[in-house]
């Protein structure tokens, strides 16, 4: 064991989480968390961990920033060609998390996936700053490609193509995964964290309890 690395840790001291801290409902104290992580100025709070499982059961995790969430789930955009877009064809469900270092925190958000409407995808594309939207159009996501010389090469091909009009490729759109279970962590001292989960019952309310760290 390396001593440099096992000796890491800190002492999470800045705040506490009990049961009637939280909201009854599992996406209003996501949003008051939200809330707090912008206003302390976390740096790239809308980041977060996305996991999925491929049909052999292999997962695989990257970062990718939210673009909304509301009672309906958590929504972002990606290429549905993807390793990720491969894998949530086979397997429906994935996790995210989100670690607010700054504030001690993290949430964690599991559930089924689905593809949000063409209409939201496409609303959406539009809203992307122009070079956004062609590098969508050229790059196959997730495929081999020989070198960066060849990649900017498909760049400049689709900004030849399209210029500053490109047009939302359909193999690229939205995910929203529509969460059964959530956990709110709030880092304390000497490893006891605070750990409150949310399970989604079936008449819609959650469940909240807590759990050991």
């Amino acid at each position: 064991m390396n001593p440099a690395i096992a000796d890491l840790r800190l002492e999470y001291s800045r705040a506490s989480l009990t049961e009637t801290d939280t909201d009854p409902d599992a996406i209003r104290q996501f949003a008051n968390w939200f809330e707090e992580a912008r206003k302390a100025e976390v740096p790239e709070a809308n980041a977060m961990n996305v996991s999925t499982v491929d049909a052999n059961g292999r997962p695989s995790s990257r970062i990718l920033l939210i673009k909304d969430f509301g009672p309906e789930g958590f929504t972002w955009f990606t290429n549905y060609h993807s390793r990720k877009g491969h894998d949530l064809d086979a397997n429906h469900y994935a996790a995210l998390l989100f670690f607010w270092i700054p504030l001690e925190r993290q949430v964690r958000i599991e559930g089924r996936v689905e593809r949000v409407p063409a209409a939201e995808s496409e609303a959406y594309f539009n809203s992307r700053p122009v070079g956004s939207r062609l590098g969508a159009i050229a790059s196959n996501q997730s495929e081999a490609i020989a070198d960066r010389a060849a990649l900017e090469k498909q760049y400049e091909q689709a900004q030849q193509q399209y210029g500053d009009q490109p047009k939302r490729p359909e193999h690229w759109g939205g995910y929203r995964l529509v969460p059964d279970a959530m956990e709110f962590w709030q880092g304390r001292p000497s490893r006891l964290h605070d750990r409150i989960q949310y399970l989604k019952q079936a008449d819609g309310s959650w469940l909240r309890r807590r759990l050991q760290p």
